[in-house]
């Protein structure tokens, strides 16, 4: 048995596809969706989708969003979501280090705020990549 995995974004369609089990970053912790899942709605948090195909873990690095689950079929509704296919390592790390200094100089609420943004953004892209397939 299978579920069928629809991951938006404002912009395009990131998969599409039947697959066997997701483990999905919500605001709450992880969670883990099998075939038969029970119903629900959630929060997605800035963090990995895993998703299982046969014996292949993918990863795609999510920038928040919702989620609903029911009937074999989630629908993930993120702000924005790379493959760790997608994502160019060098670059991920350039913007990592970049996001590092600026919350160092960060000054005010909404700085500070704005820079763990960018840091916690960054970070999961580098994870994205360094997840084990």
């Amino acid at each position: 048995m299978t579920l069928n995995l629809c991951v938006l974004t404002p912009n395009r369609i990131i998969w599409d596809s039947e697959v066997k089990e997701i483990i999905l970053s919500t605001d709450s912790g992880q969670i883990g969706v099998l075939p038969n899942h029970a119903p629900i709605a959630t929060a997605v948090d800035i963090g990995i989708l895993r998703i299982r195909l046969n014996d292949q873990w993918l990863t795609v690095a999510l920038m928040g969003g919702f989620a609903r689950i029911g009937n074999n079929e989630i629908t993930v509704l993120v702000n924005d979501a790379e493959k760790s296919s997608d994502i160019d390592p060098q670059e991920a790390q350039q913007t990592l280090e970049i996001a590092k200094a600026n919350l160092r100089k960060a000054e005010g609420k909404r700085q500070i705020i704005e820079a763990n943004l960018a840091l916690r953004r960054a970070r999961t892209r580098v994870e994205a990549l360094n997840e084990i397939s």
